[in-house]
This record gives C-alpha cells, structure tokens and sequence, in this order.
C-alpha cells in the first residue's frame, strides 16, 4: 500500500467536528451581527439615525430641527447616516475582532485589500507546489505500478 503522507493521517471525525464547529460559528456570527445597530445625532439633538444590516432603521427628525433650511436639514440628515453607518461598521469589526481575533479577522480584507490578495497569492503558491508535488508522487507511483 502506498504512503499517502500527511493525508493518510488524517483524522476524518476530527475534521467533521471542526467544520461543524465553523459553521455553528457563522450562525451565530450572522445572529449577533443581525443585532448589531449604528446611532447618529447632530450636536444639536434634532437629527437622530439608527442604521443596521437591513439598511435605515430610524430617522427622528425633532420639530425644531424644522426651523433649520431645507439645504442645511439636508446635509444634518446625510451627515448622522454616514455617521451612524461608521458606528455599525465600528461596532462589526470590533465584533469580529472579538470573535476571531485580530489577525483571522475577516473584515480585515476592508481596511487592507493588497495585504490580504498578498496573503492569498502566498497560499496560492503554496498550493501550486503542493499539487506539483502531488502529482509527480502519482505519476512516480502510476510508473511503480506499470500502468
């Protein structure tokens, strides 16, 4: 019988429990982020924004803030969303951080796009040499057997 390595070590149960294990972890992940909101208000207190996943939740728009031009309500009213939507994503990576941990964080590709596509052509290289090996193991293996 052949060596297969590394592969013929593996643990098949160990493996299953450990995908079972990432996977109620994205549920929950999914769960929790679901209740995660971002507030915003104007320093005067008449605009107040509550955004999450799904979008614009609240809007509050006090009756003095009426007294305001309809220009300058505008710009309070973009202003507390962008506002709000910089709390959720504040909240997110902290969440994430949290639950991954800061280097296997995956909202880490947001904030740094060329170190992430780096780190996948690093692992593309290592599989691409991984297979070579596989494959020259196979055919050395394929010429034992005279097929």
């Amino acid at each position: 019988m052949t060596d297969f390595g590394d592969f013929g070590n593996i643990d098949i149960d160990k493996l299953l429990h450990s995908l079972d294990e990432q996977i109620g972890k994205s549920e929950q992940v999914q769960k929790s982020m679901s209740r995660l909101v971002g507030r915003g208000e104007d320093a005067d207190g008449l605009v107040l924004v509550e955004y999450a996943h799904d979008g614009l939740r609240t809007l509050d728009i006090r009756p003095k803030a009426m007294r305001l031009s309809s220009g300058e309500l505008s710009e309070r009213i973009k202003v507390v969303i962008q506002d709000a939507i910089d709390d959720l994503q504040r909240q997110i990576d902290e969440f994430m951080t949290e639950t991954y941990g800061r280097e296997a964080n995956p909202m880490r590709v947001i904030d740094n796009p060329a170190a992430m596509l780096k780190d996948v052509r690093r692992a593309e290289g290592s599989y691409e040499r991984a297979f070579e090996d596989v494959m020259g193991e196979l055919s050395r293996i394929r010429r034992e057997l005279d097929l």
